[in-house]
């Protein structure tokens, strides 16, 4: 990989984290409750991209910068299952395998209905 392609995944990096950052706090802040539905917005939004990006069949340096850079730092696995963890800490168990199962198969949703776009296009 030659550096302009590494900066170019940093700086896509840093993209994908911030956007991640605005569209979980103005889901938070929208409907004001304690379930994570930004985390989820952001990570089936991003499941989505990914599918769509699948689907369009990328390759080569479009797949790293667009993939693993500006989506894989979109979407957020950790911020996931440690949200999960603190429901599971509050007693709020329904919400916690919610939070998993309702991720889960609404990511895999997304995930095959971008990449059936992304075929299409």
């Amino acid at each position: 990989m030659s550096a302009g392609l590494w900066l170019a995944a940093a700086a896509l990096g840093g993209v994908g984290a911030v956007l991640r950052f605005l569209l979980d706090g103005a889901v938070s802040r929208a409907v004001n409750r304690d379930f994570p539905y930004g985390t989820m917005v952001v990570n089936l939004t991003g499941a989505a991209l990914l599918g769509l990006t699948s689907g369009l069949a990328l390759r080569g340096q479009a797949s790293v910068l667009l993939g693993a850079a500006l989506i894989g730092a979109y979407t957020t696995f950790s911020t996931w299952m440690l949200e999960t963890q603190r429901l599971t800490e509050e007693g709020e168990l329904g919400s916690a395998v919610a939070n998993v199962v309702l991720s889960l198969a609404l990511g895999l949703g997304a995930a095959a209905a971008g990449r059936a776009v992304g075929t299409l296009v």
